[in-house]
């Protein structure tokens, strides 16, 4: 008999190869941020989201084949990935107007608070995952420095309004937060890649009744940039980062990969200055720092107590 899937995690050790491939996709997924906003230029955030969200159903549906995975799912879970959808479209909704807002160095560091909000959340929502002084006192870290960055002033040419920008994105956070909680519950018997695919296909009526009630299809003549920054959000982040990622945490313990995860932000706003030229300074470097030292002392509480548990 095979091992549980959670058991099996644990006894793979993650070798420097697979450390390198973590890093890899965490350098990849740190430019979706910096791509959207490259797009953005010329594809407004509703339309954005649509076409990225079109690629990217169909990339993950081609991944998922490719696995030899089903793509379909039972009908008694109709309700249950409709409400995942609405999540998800609400999420991408509020997201896209956020990176059109701010900066994407600002916007990296304060959607990738997610973890911190989802121990947050899952205290009211998941049975034994109670917050302890520790993961108070994580919170508190990383809360300090999101109330630092989101008082922050980046660059007038990058962030037309920036307080509305990193408010919505703080929305965002929260709403992904939301997301992966009900994500965990939804997955229990379900294959993970199933509810990503369909959260992307049913969005999208969503995403074009929003765009043509409030956006023009193009702000300006379509060139290549827009066209890759879409191509990069939907096979790139959305096909190739999340299906990686996916098949690691199948083979490894989240735990030990979430140090990568650190590195996102990080990677951001190195994107972002190499991209944009954006000012890389100690705000940024103050609040991001503590954001990731708060969500370190979550998760290492967070696994010693469900060690304690076990």
């Amino acid at each position: 008999m095979k091992p549980p899937l959670e058991r099996l995690a644990t006894t793979r050790p993650v070798t420097w190869k697979i450390g390198l491939v973590a890093l890899i996709v965490s350098f990849f997924w740190s430019g979706n941020i910096v791509s959207i906003k490259v797009g953005l230029a010329t594809i407004p955030p509703y339309w954005s989201a649509f076409w990225r969200m079109a690629v990217g159903a169909v990339a993950v549906a081609v991944w998922t084949r490719a696995l030899g995975k089903p793509v379909l799912f039972r009908i008694a879970r109709l309700r249950q990935v409709l409400l995942l959808s609405v999540m998800f479209t609400a999420q991408i909704a509020i997201f896209n107007l956020s990176v059109y807002y701010t900066s994407p160095a600002y916007a990296v560091i304060l959607l990738n608070t997610n973890p911190i909000l989802v121990n947050l959340i899952s205290h009211f929502y998941v049975r034994d995952d109670r917050l302890t002084g520790a993961r108070l006192l994580g919170l508190a870290i990383s809360f300090a420095g999101i109330s630092y960055v989101m008082l922050g002033e980046p660059d007038t040419a990058l962030a037309p309004d920036p307080l509305l920008g990193n408010v919505l994105m703080l929305v965002s956070a929260l709403l992904l937060a939301a997301r992966i909680v009900y994500t965990q519950q939804l997955v229990q018997g379900m294959d993970p890649l199933r509810p990503v695919i369909w959260q992307m296909a049913f969005s999208l009526p969503g995403f074009v009744a929003l765009a043509l009630a409030f956006e023009e299809p193009l702000l300006q003549p379509l060139g290549y940039e827009a066209v890759l920054a879409i191509l990069y959000q939907a096979l790139v982040v959305a096909g190739f980062c999340f299906v990686t990622w996916t098949a690691l945490l199948q083979r490894h313990s989240a735990g030990n990969l979430a140090v990568y995860g650190f590195t996102v932000p990080v990677f951001g706003i190195l994107l972002s200055a190499a991209v944009f030229g954006e000012q890389i300074t100690g705000r940024l470097l103050g609040g991001a720092g503590a954001v990731a030292a708060g969500i370190g002392i979550v998760s290492r509480a967070r696994r010693r107590d469900k060690g304690n548990a076990g």
